[in-house]
């Protein structure tokens, strides 16, 4: 994850098209480590307005493939102390420059 991206990372919930993408899908987690390939990807999602039917196809992909942002989700204390959580733990573990 790039340091632009922090800042802009998008909570729980919110609903996004992605590049080259036909269907929203809402974002239900972040900082997702692939099982197999081990790699870290940005935001998991699934489909919108359906919501997770499967566990197994949940959507990976980086915030650069965000085409356009439709909701963001809720931002409250408890998001907004998570995120700068999030950011001294990727600080901390060199996924992230410090500023």
């Amino acid at each position: 994850m790039r340091e632009e991206n922090i800042k802009k990372i998008l909570p729980i919930g919110s609903v996004v098209t992605l590049k080259d993408g036909n269907k929203k899908v809402m974002i239900t987690g972040r900082i997702q480590v692939h099982k197999d390939t081990q790699k870290v990807y940005d935001y998991c999602a699934c489909y919108y307005p359906e919501g997770i039917l499967d566990p197994h196809e949940l959507f990976l992909f980086m915030h650069e493939d965000i085409e356009q942002v439709h909701f963001m989700g809720m931002q409250d204390a408890d998001e907004r102390g998570f995120c700068q959580f999030m950011e001294e733990r990727l600080k901390e573990l060199n996924m992230l420059k410090s500023a």
